[in-house]
């Protein structure tokens, strides 16, 4: 019936390469070597900043004080535009369920 088709390997073309010939492990012969002390480390001066440091004007500061104010009220009105529109489908939805069990609710008394 269905059976699954089993893709097969493509044959490489181009230029192949020979596999890599093995190389057997030889023994390896312990000698004693003296080693002599490491070089006292060299002491450099304070390192030079890769930046100039910023240097903010009034002006400057101002500016970016601003734009972060209007950010967080942007952010803070849309957040409580959401929170609001939650509120307001939460409280029709209840309604409507009221709505509706009084509905039925009058509809068995009726019978």
């Amino acid at each position: 019936m269905l059976r699954p088709k089993i893709p097969t390997m493509p044959q490489p073309t181009g230029l192949v390469t020979p596999p890599a010939r093995v190389v057997e492990p030889t023994a390896v012969l312990h000698q004693h070597t003296t080693q002599a002390p490491a070089p006292a480390p060299v002491v450099s001066p304070a390192p030079v900043p890769a930046r100039p440091t910023v240097q903010l004007t009034p002006g400057a500061v101002i500016a970016l004080v601003g734009s972060g104010t209007a950010v967080v009220l942007v952010v803070g009105a849309v957040l409580v535009s959401m929170l609001l529109a939650v509120a307001i489908t939460g409280a029709s939805v209840a309604i409507c369920a009221l709505v509706i069990r009084s509905l039925i609710t009058a509809e068995g008394k009726r019978r």
